[in-house]
C-alpha cells in the first residue's frame, strides 16, 4: 500500500474508517484464517505458515457488514477437525482479508482487514440454509459442495482492525455494521479495470491534477480505487509508488454519477466510461 499525501491542511475527504472497513470486507477476494497451530511442526496449518501458526485458506468466504464471516472448508480439513474438538469452547482465530487492486500494479494490496473472533462449525442443516442464502446474493457453484464433502464455519467477531492507505484503525464490529454502504463499492473495481484497459485518454487527461513532481514522462499511471468521495490513482516511478487521491466535487449517491464526476475532474467532455451495475463473482473466487 503506497502512501503519498499532500500537507495535512489540504487532505482530500475520505469515507470514515467503518465505511471503508465494510467496503473492504465485502469485496476482498483473498482470505486466510490464522490461529495457533498444534501438533508437530504446526501440522494443522497450511504450508508456508510460520512456526506455531495455523494459516488456512477457505474454499470460499462470505463476510457481511457485521463481520460474522461464513467460511467453507472440506469436512476433513485440520481446521474443521480442531474446531469440532473444541466443542462449545469456540476456537479463537483471526480472519485476514486482503483487498487487491483490479489493475496490474507493483504493490497490488490496497488494504487489509483483520477480524478477530471465535469459530464454530455450523450444523449441516444450518450450513445448507446458509449456503442457499449466500448463493442468492452471490451465486457460486462451490456452494453446491456443502453437505457433500464440505461444510461451513461461522466466525463470531469480537474486534476489527483496518489498515489501508489512510492509516490503521481498530473498530468494534457493531461500528462496521452500522456504517452505510458505499454506493459505488460493488461496481467500482470492474469500472477501474475497464478504465485502465480501454480509456488511456481519460487517464492522460488526469495527469494535470497530479502533484508537479509526479507528472514527469516515464511514470506509470493506473486507476487504483474509487468510492463515493473520490478517485485514487497510483503513480509508479522508477523507485517508488505514490497514491494520489482526487476528490469529487460532491459525494456520489449512485453509480450512474461516476462518469460525470470524472469529467468534472478533467474539466471537459472527454470520453469517460459510465459505471453500470456488473455482477461480481463470489468472495473467495
Amino acid at each position: 500500500m503506497a502512501r503519498s499525501r499532500p500537507p495535512r491542511t489540504s487532505l482530500p475527504p475520505v469515507p470514515p474508517p467503518a465505511e471503508r472497513a465494510r467496503t473492504l470486507a465485502a469485496r476482498a477476494r483473498h482470505a486466510a484464517v490464522i490461529g495457533e497451530a498444534v501438533g508437530e511442526h504446526g501440522a494443522h496449518g497450511d504450508p508456508g505458515g510460520g512456526d506455531g501458526e495455523l494459516r488456512a485458506t477457505p474454499t470460499l468466504h462470505h463476510v457481511p457488514s457485521t463481520g460474522a464471516a461464513t467460511l467453507q472448508f472440506p469436512e476433513d480439513h485440520p481446521l474443521v477437525l480442531r474446531v469440532r474438538e473444541r466443542g462449545e469452547a469456540l476456537l479463537p482465530v483471526m480472519l485476514e482479508l486482503a483487498d487487491v487492486a483490479p489493475v496490474t500494479v507493483r504493490r497490488p494490496v490496497r488494504g487489509l482487514l483483520w477480524v478477530s473472533g471465535r469459530l464454530r462449525v455450523l450444523p449441516m442443516r444450518v450450513a445448507r440454509r446458509a449456503a442457499l442464502r449466500i448463493a442468492a446474493e452471490l451465486p457460486d457453484e462451490r456452494l453446491l459442495d456443502v453437505g457433500h464433502g464440505e461444510t461451513l464455519l461461522r466466525l463470531e467477531p469480537a474486534m476489527v482492525v483496518l489498515s489501508d492507505a489512510e492509516g490503521t484503525e481498530a473498530l468494534a464490529p457493531t461500528a462496521m455494521a452500522a456504517a452505510p454502504p458505499d454506493p459505488v463499492a460493488a461496481t467500482g473495481d470492474p469500472w477501474l479495470a475497464h478504465l485502465a484497459a480501454a480509456h488511456a485518454g481519460t487517464l492522460s487527461a488526469l495527469v494535470p491534477r497530479l502533484p508537479m513532481p509526479l507528472r514527469r514522462p516515464g511514470h506509470r499511471l493506473a486507476p487504483l480505487g474509487v468510492d463515493r468521495l473520490g478517485l485514487r490513482l497510483r503513480v509508479e516511478t522508477e523507485r517508488d509508488d505514490h497514491d494520489v487521491r482526487l476528490p469529487f466535487g460532491a459525494p456520489l449517491s449512485c453509480p450512474g454519477q461516476l462518469g460525470e464526476a470524472v469529467r468534472a475532474l478533467i474539466g471537459g467532455d472527454g470520453d469517460v466510461p459510465g459505471l453500470r451495475p456488473i455482477t461480481r463473482p463470489a468472495a473467495g473466487a
